[in-house]
């Protein structure tokens, strides 16, 4: 726990720059080796969907997971329940807060006179 406390000695403090150097060079170059592997990929996809238009449009779609698909059906039923429908009538879950917020301006507003 003593060493902890203590500042580096110039030796350590060197080791150390060396060290976050060395860090900073290697993650450089796999950086670009990242980003020359992506531009070869998208090089590519070009390529091949300017050879052959028809199939990038008939390829098949990769496969939803589960949790997508959960949210999907979330949120078709969310707006099933809060957005109007086609003949612009007030969905259920509007009404239902707007019940509440009516019920609870009901209940402020009879306290107010019934401790006042």
């Amino acid at each position: 726990m003593a060493d902890e406390a203590l500042p580096l000695t110039d030796e350590e403090r060197a080791e150390l720059e060396a060290l976050r150097a060395e860090k900073a060079q290697r993650e450089l170059r796999e950086r670009a080796a990242r980003e020359r592997a992506e531009l070869e990929e998208l090089r590519a996809s070009h390529a091949s969907a300017e050879r052959s238009p028809v199939q990038s449009v008939s390829r098949p779609q990769p496969r939803q997971s589960a949790e997508d698909q959960r949210i999907r059906e979330a949120r078709e039923r969310g707006s099933k329940l809060m957005e109007p429908d086609d003949d612009l009538r007030m969905p259920l879950g509007q009404k239902i807060v707007l019940a509440v917020l009516g019920a609870l301006a009901a209940i402020i507003v009879i306290m107010h006179f019934l401790v006042g």
